[in-house]
């Protein structure tokens, strides 16, 4: 029996103006057009057009250190992607919400509503938020710990998915003939309570087109890749080299199957910042006009986030090595997502601060590759084939164009190569990403106490 050949998973990353933190200063940027809903409906409706399998959409509950001096702001993705689930047809949306600082109920009326607008075309990006602001803009007299996060994060998921599943299939009759709006035989209370929620139960909204949507994370440290094997559908990471890549994509499947899950239902998505040039020159020209841009005091406050330390470097000479000797040895700090990525670019590459700063800006960690669409394309297949990439998230330095440029001239590359479909084979994100329909954890308890 013959199976279809593996395909590449590919999505849209969308951050205001394009992923470079010195985007919005570029006349190639439609700057001029960052709150204007057109325009991501134009960019959700290209990347439906080039049959991507989703647009991402970032959040933060707090303004971002630096916005001073970059678009440190991030677009509210629930409401965008309703607007951009109007705009289009099949392309999926994911939005990211945090486990946090929502409650259950809430956002699961939220999600699975949108789920149905969109017919079966959203999926959630689940954070816990490091942003230590955040807390007390949600009335919190300190930002919860990392550890507790993740508590919080593991119960918040169980109890969601008991109330996405409260209604089973079947469950919305809506027969005006019969006068039965719903069995409610299958709609059953969520009754979940735990050390941080409880919930009661049921959900207000019948159950939703894929079920419930699918399910997405991006941390990378030891609690987030337990949490990513337990839960996670697709999961965000940011690798600078081929070998940390498989090491992850490893790691993460071999959890998931230890927890008797499928690991080809576990999708690993890295992402990539594309420069594209007609020549490598052209495309590291490019990639400088970008570099040139960068304002140092705001670079300098994204790499002591990124960092998670209170280290200022403000006064250290930017074209000298980087100061490692000022960076402490605390394994503690492997809880931020990108400390370890850094610290490995700075013993790797012994960068001068500028170097870092720059190697950095182009997409938060990130891998950034300026090259010809031939080399973009090489590298993507190379990380696919080589057990460190399901897919690509793809996070276009400026927008619109570092995204036109890599639909027009990468796509039919990995096209030719039988690395990408030519049409989409089904209508949700869960057909897209090939993944299953979860039943409703209570239909066997139903169904076994009717055999009884």
């Amino acid at each position: 029996m013959s199976t279809a050949p593996r395909q590449l998973n590919l999505n849209l990353f969308i951050y205001p103006n394009g992923h470079h933190e010195a985007a919005w200063r570029h006349p190639l940027a439609a700057h001029q057009r960052v709150l204007d809903v057109s325009f991501y409906q134009e960019l959700a409706q290209q990347a439906e057009a080039a049959k991507f399998d989703a647009v991402f959409f970032a959040d933060g509950l707090g303004i971002g250190d630096g916005v001073r001096y970059a678009s440190r702001f991030h677009l509210e993705p629930i409401t965008l992607i309703n607007a951009l689930a109007a705009a289009t047809q099949k392309i999926g949306f994911i939005a990211t919400a945090s486990t946090t600082f929502y409650d259950p109920y809430t956002l699961a009326r939220l999600l699975a509503f949108t789920d149905h607008l969109s017919h079966g075309r959203v999926g959630w990006n689940i954070v816990t938020s490091s942003l230590k602001r955040a807390a007390q803009n949600y009335g919190l007299a300190e930002h919860p710990s990392h550890a507790a996060r993740y508590a919080r994060a593991h119960e918040f998921v169980e109890a969601i998915g008991r109330l996405w599943d409260s209604w089973e299939d079947g469950a919305f009759i809506n027969d005006p003939a019969s006068g039965l709006f719903a069995d409610t035989d299958r709609i059953h209370p969520a009754q979940f309570s735990g050390e941080h929620l409880s919930v009661a139960g049921a959900l207000n909204v019948p159950r939703s087109p894929q079920g419930r949507p699918v399910y997405v994370q991006a941390g990378s440290s030891e609690a987030g890749r337990d949490f990513a094997a337990q839960y996670a559908e697709a999961i965000f990471t940011a690798h600078q080299t081929l070998e940390s890549a498989q090491a992850f994509y490893r790691d993460v499947k071999e959890r998931a199957t230890q927890r008797g899950r499928n690991p080809a239902h576990v999708k690993i998505l890295p992402g990539l910042s594309p420069f594209i040039g007609s020549t490598e020159a052209e495309a590291k020209a490019l990639q400088r006009e970008f570099d040139e841009l960068i304002q140092p005091d705001f670079s300098l406050l994204q790499l002591k986030n990124q960092l998670g330390l209170d280290v200022d470097l403000r006064g250290h000479d930017l074209d000298a090595p980087f100061p490692l000797h000022l960076i402490p040895d605390n394994p503690d700090q492997a809880e931020h997502s990108r400390f370890q990525l850094v610290l490995d670019i700075v013993k790797r590459e012994q960068p001068t601060l500028r170097q870092l700063l720059q190697k950095l800006a182009g997409a938060r960690g990130h891998f950034v590759l300026a090259g010809t669409p031939e080399q973009i394309a090489d590298h993507i297949q190379t990380w696919f084939e080589q057990g460190a990439a399901d897919g690509i998230n793809v996070m276009p330095p400026w927008l619109p164009g570092g995204f036109e440029v890599f639909t027009r001239e990468v796509v039919p590359i990995l096209r030719q190569r039988g690395l990408f479909r030519e049409e989409y084979s089904g209508s949700t994100l869960r057909d897209h990403f090939g993944l299953p329909r979860p039943e409703s954890q209570f239909a066997p308890a139903l169904a076994q106490a009717q055999a009884a």
